[in-house]
């Protein structure tokens, strides 16, 4: 057994949920953040509850096989990609077994075959869409406070630190999305500091500087810089778009978030148009999507299409199915699949990503696709069937809450054969699948990597209702 502040050495078994490492001292669990497996570590016991601990590495006595040099400097201290420093062969076999954990033990199902992740192409660089925080409070890495050098800590651009909701780390350098972002974003901080720009103080609610988003098309090459700010001052937007369309030509539009809540969101009350369309435009296999500020839209393009391949696949579509697509968002599985099948219907409770739906099956010149507003747990009722045509074929990719326990009775009761379900959160998707187990049969699961160097992973399974 061990105790709060004691001090022990302890080899590390494997990865557990979120990301943490566990290790067992005399059979009692202890989770180590940023340990990997096969480490063998001096760790002090900072939390201690009746059926595990805590603790954080110390030093690293003899390291595992599996580790390598992380690319950031941040690493450790940003939040965003706590994996670097695993090989990723390894974290791919990490993302199979946590799926095979999640529905052996959450979804009952010990007995199903989870095929191996689907690894991304690109590791690194890999994301069209980061958000970076302005803060008046900076958080300084154990580097910059041993340089001994001097820091202005009333002013960043950057990366929350995790734990502290209050200081983001000045980001400088970033590996998940472009090196022309990251240039984009050391660029903006110096001109509006040259300005004399306030940056947001989330204690006192002051400021005018929010959030930065950057949003690309992979595939297409437009590029939308979303400012966030404290309210709208047009002078002030037209020094920065002068300053855009100057220093980066590559920006197609840019677009004003205006925010004046006090929730640490990038979201606001409304979107001006400084310049440009005020939307990109990317593509996933054949068809163009129209991507706005705030919509959805997978974050890394190239493995999406190997998420919704893999989708299509495990549908087995027909050339006369009729699919209904629930929480369809703006329509990307729902046009990807179009063009194999008679129809599909899509249901999505956020209306402006229903209308990105109906643009992206317009621009992408799909006739066949019906997008319904409304909540899925209220609009996919018993009549559902009778308003829409009987369905062949069901496709869910719900948010990380799974699906609504309304949603799971309808589908028991009356959904189609062939039912495939995406999902961001193994662990809700096993337990709705626990929930479905006397109306469908699992026939496959596919995991797909969209977030190397995260614990995160997609989890498709493909599913048979029973005789």
């Amino acid at each position: 057994m061990v105790a709060r502040g004691e001090h022990i050495e302890i080899s590390i078994e494997k990865f557990a949920d979120g990301g943490r490492s566990l290790a067992r001292v005399d059979g009692f669990v202890v989770f180590v953040p940023w340990a990997v497996p096969g480490d063998r570590v001096r760790a002090r016991v900072y939390k201690k509850k009746k059926g595990y601990a805590e603790a954080e590495i110390e030093e690293v006595l003899s390291p595992s096989a599996l580790r390598v040099p992380p690319a950031c400097a941040y690493f450790g201290t940003c939040g965003g990609c706590r994996w670097q420093h695993v090989e990723y062969q390894a974290q791919l076999d990490a993302k199979t077994e946590s799926v095979r954990d999640a529905l052996a033990r959450v979804g009952g199902f010990p007995e199903v075959s989870v095929r191996p992740a689907i690894g991304s192409e690109k590791r690194y660089f890999y994301r069209n869409k980061m958000e970076f925080s302005f803060s008046a409070n900076r958080w300084l890495t154990r580097a910059e406070i041993d340089s001994g050098g001097r820091f202005d800590t009333r002013f960043a651009l950057g990366l929350h630190v995790p734990g502290h909701f209050d200081k983001v780390l000045d980001v400088h350098e970033c590996h998940l999305q472009s090196t022309a972002s990251a240039e984009m974003v050391n660029r903006i901080r110096e001109f509006v500091r040259e300005k004399g720009w306030a940056p947001w103080n989330i204690r006192k609610h002051t400021g005018f500087l929010r959030h930065l988003a950057i949003r690309t098309g992979e595939r297409t090459g437009d590029v939308m810089v979303n400012l966030v700010t404290n309210g709208f001052d047009a002078e002030r937007m037209g020094e920065m778009a002068a300053f855009l369309r100057q220093d980066f030509p590559d920006v197609t539009t840019f677009v004003n978030t205006i925010h004046t809540g006090k929730a640490q969101t990038a979201f606001g009350e409304r979107i001006e148009t400084v310049f440009g369309p005020g939307v990109i435009r990317d593509r996933i296999g054949p068809h163009t999507f129209e991507i706005a500020a705030h919509s959805f839209f997978q974050t890394n393009t190239a493995q999406a299409e190997r998420l919704y391949e893999t989708v299509r696949d495990f549908a087995e579509l027909q050339a006369e199915d009729r699919v209904y697509d629930l929480y369809c968002g703006a329509g990307t599985i729902s046009i990807f699949v179009a063009d194999a099948v008679r129809c599909v219907t899509g249901v999505e409770r956020i209306e402006e990503a229903v209308r990105n739906a109906r643009a992206n099956a317009r621009a992408s010149g799909v006739d066949n696709c019906t997008f319904v507003q409304g909540d899925t747990a209220t609009v996919f009722g018993p009549d559902f069937a009778a308003r829409y045509g009987a369905a062949d074929v069901l496709l869910v990719d719900p948010p990380r809450a799974g699906l609504h326990p309304k949603v799971v009775e309808q589908i028991a009761a009356s959904g189609p054969e062939r039912f495939v379900y995406a999902s961001c959160n193994p662990r809700t998707q096993a337990r709705d699948l626990g929930l479905l187990r006397d109306a469908y049969r699992i026939e496959a699961a596919q995991p797909v990597d969209l977030f190397p160097h995260t614990p995160h992973v997609e989890n498709v399974v493909k599913l048979r209702r029973k005789t």
